[in-house]
C-alpha cells in the first residue's frame, strides 16, 4: 500500500517517550483522522494509504533549548520578537496612534490589542503565541537542532520510499528546507497545511535558502507539484495565500472549524487534504 509521510508541527513532543514510539503513536493516530478526510471528499471507497510519522519534536527539546511549556513571561528577549512579528500579520499593521512603536509595546497589551481588532479573546491569542513561536524559534535559531530534524525528516520518509509529503504549521518549515536540502528524494506532491513560510519578521527571511532579491521562496528542486491549504481562520497560516511568496501550484482557503483552526486533526479530516493527496497514493 502507498504511504505518506505527515511532519508534524508544534506542540506534539511526548516526555520520556522514544522517539519510535511517539512517531508510530502520532501515524496512527494521524491515519485515523484521514479516514475521515477521505469520507469528507467522497473517496471512502479507496483505502486510505499507511502513514509514516517525521517525528522531530525531541530535538527541539534538548538541554540546549529553552523551556516552550511557560507563558508569556517565559519568553526570551528573541521570542518577544518572533510573537510581536506574528501580531503585526495577524493585526498590528498600523503604528499606534501615540507615535510608539509596536517594537516598545509591552507584549500582553499589544496582544490585547491583536485580540479586539479580531474578536478574539487575548488568553487564547496568549496561548498561540505561547504554543507557537518557542518551538519556531528553537527550530530556527540552532543549527544544530535545524540539522538534526532535516536529518529525521529526510531519512523518514527514505526509508519508506514515500511520494507524498503532508507537512503541517512549523512542519512545514522543517519539510520545505529537507525537500531543499535532499532534492534526490523525489517527491511527487507537497501538501502544506496551515503554514506558516512567508510568516513575515519571524520565519520568512530565516528560511534555508533564503529568498530571491523579489522576495520570494523557491520551490524544492525534487518536488513535483505543490497544493497548500489553510482555513480561513487559521491565525498561523501567514500570509494565508502563500503562492504570493512562493511557486505553490494550487491554493486552497475555507472554513474547517471555529476553535480547532490549526491543529492537524482539524486539517486531515478536511476534504481538501484527502483530495490532494489521493491521486498520489494509488499503487
Amino acid at each position: 500500500m502507498s504511504r505518506i509521510v505527515v511532519v508534524h508541527g508544534v506542540r506534539n513532543y511526548e516526555r520520556e517517550v522514544e522517539p519510535d514510539v511517539a512517531a508510530n503513536k502520532l501515524a496512527s493516530q494521524w491515519r485515523t483522522r484521514l479516514t475521515y478526510g477521505y469520507a469528507d471528499a467522497g473517496l471512502g471507497h479507496l483505502d486510505v494509504p499507511d502513514v509514516k510519522a517525521a517525528y522531530y519534536a525531541h530535538t527541539l527539546h534538548d538541554p540546549e533549548a529553552q523551556s516552550v511549556d511557560g507563558g508569556l513571561e517565559s519568553l526570551t528577549p528573541m521570542e518577544e520578537h518572533a510573537v510581536l512579528a506574528w501580531l503585526r500579520a495577524v493585526g498590528l499593521q498600523d503604528e499606534p496612534s501615540e507615535g510608539q512603536s509596536w517594537g516598545g509595546l509591552p507584549l500582553r497589551q499589544a496582544i490585547d490589542l491583536v485580540a479586539r481588532r479580531r474578536g478574539i479573546i487575548a488568553r487564547l491569542l496568549g496561548r498561540i503565541a505561547v504554543a507557537l513561536l518557542p518551538e519556531v524559534y528553537s527550530y530556527l535559531a540552532s543549527p544544530a537542532r535545524r540539522r538534526r530534524a532535516r536529518e529525521i525528516v529526510a531519512e523518514t520518509i527514505s526509508s519508506c520510499g514515500a511520494k507524498v509529503v503532508v507537512a503541517h504549521s512549523l512542519g512545514s518549515v522543517v519539510a520545505y528546507e529537507t525537500l531543499h536540502a535532499h532534492p534526490d528524494l523525489g517527491v511527487e506532491v507537497l501538501v502544506t497545511l496551515g503554514s506558516p513560510l512567508g510568516l513575515p519578521g519571524a520565519v520568512f527571511e530565516m528560511l534555508e535558502p533564503a529568498p530571491d532579491v523579489s522576495q520570494r521562496g523557491h520551490r524544492p528542486a525534487g518536488v513535483s507539484h505543490w497544493v497548500n491549504i489553510a482555513d480561513a481562520g487559521d491565525l498561523v497560516a501567514l500570509p494565508r495565500r502563500l503562492g504570493d511568496r512562493f511557486p505553490v501550484d494550487v491554493h486552497h482557503e475555507t472554513h474547517m472549524a471555529a476553535l480547532d483552526f490549526h491543529t492537524l486533526d482539524t486539517y486531515l479530516g478536511s476534504g481538501l487534504t484527502a483530495a490532494a493527496l489521493a491521486p498520489h497514493c494509488t499503487d
